[in-house]
């Protein structure tokens, strides 16, 4: 995956603050009296939200990319609202026109208006990346989680199936099923997830290690916690930090892998759009003149991923600045 090393190193780097800053917050909590009426913890935590969006805020890079996640959103699933085009039937009247009053971006050389092509092509790329981040990070943190605290040899096991599928050539892959399946969102949204869960599972399973053998956990199991408790109240809160991180770098990865995937062949058919679909048609006209089918498909891929990779440093130092008292 593109992205993915660099996500693991930055999401890494913050593991260890993360996770002792949460431990130290649940002693604090634990020694500090309770407000009157028993709300002292949901006053704590409230604080402690308060303080991880005013750090975000403060992040000028952060704020900007959450402003243009949430424009180009906007331009994807209202702009069609507002300008009506036809992106099922074919013109060939309208093929490769320049820009116009009638076409601001053009037309592709199937004559569809090319922003309204954009618009549909976002849809698409963000559905398929918000939808892989989801399931990728769900089933990573389980798998994670579950592996670091078995321990022993199911966690051997477990993690050595990882480095299997780690080892598989992810071009190969991608080749062999664009010459066996035809693609679909749903068959799309599920081999990217199959590919992405590796990174969370493990970050969350090495964060795992190291919680389970902490005081409260030990606390916990003495007074008759069951495992699933544990798992469930315990140790995934306290990698929340990580995982949502790493759940921004999946977004980037899936619309970035997408793109790639257009030029194996392995992309959504047409008149489905996808901004890695238009930006591997334009290609095909680089040396005509007609950069209007090139250069914005490739700017919003570009702005997106880069947007997305924004919020997930804000986030880090939002819950570092948290859970280190900065």
């Amino acid at each position: 995956m593109p992205l993915t090393a660099r996500a693991d190193s930055a999401v890494g780097d913050s593991a260890a603050a993360v996770t002792s800053g949460a431990l130290l917050d649940g002693e604090q909590a634990a020694r500090a009296p309770a407000a009157p009426g028993g709300r002292g913890d949901a006053v704590r935590q409230d604080a402690s939200w308060r303080m991880i969006a005013r750090a975000f805020v403060d992040n000028k890079l952060a704020l900007a990319g959450l402003i243009m996640v949430v424009l180009v959103a906007l331009f994807c699933f209202v702009g069609p609202l507002f300008w009506h085009t036809n992106q099922v039937s074919t013109n060939l009247f309208l093929v490769n026109k320049p820009p116009s009053a009638a076409h601001p971006l053009g037309t592709d050389d199937l004559g569809y208006d090319v922003l309204g092509r954009l618009m549909a092509g976002g849809q698409s790329s963000l559905e398929v990346g918000l939808a892989v981040a989801l399931v990728a990070t769900a089933f990573g943190v389980l798998y994670g989680v579950l592996s670091g605290f078995a321990g022993g040899v199911t966690d051997a096991v477990m993690m050595r199936f990882v480095d299997i599928v780690l080892a598989i050539p992810v071009v190969y892959l991608f080749i062999d099923l664009a010459s066996e399946f035809k693609p679909t969102l749903w068959l799309l949204i599920l081999v990217l997830s199959l590919l992405s869960w590796l990174g969370p599972a493990r970050l969350v399973r090495g964060e795992t290690l190291s919680l389970r053998v902490r005081e409260f956990v030990e606390a916990v199991r003495t007074m008759g916690g069951r495992s699933g408790r544990i798992i469930v109240r315990h140790l995934v809160p306290n990698t929340m930090g990580t995982i949502a991180v790493n759940a921004t770098f999946q977004v980037a990865d899936a619309i970035l892998t997408l793109a790639v995937l257009s030029y194996l062949g392995f992309s959504l058919p047409p008149p489905t759009a996808t901004w890695g679909g238009m930006l591997e048609n334009g290609v095909n006209f680089l040396y005509d003149g007609y950069w209007w089918e090139i250069y914005p498909a490739g700017v919003f891929i570009v702005l997106t991923v880069v947007a997305f990779n924004f919020i997930g440093d804000g986030l880090r130092d939002s819950l570092d600045v948290r859970l280190q008292r900065r």
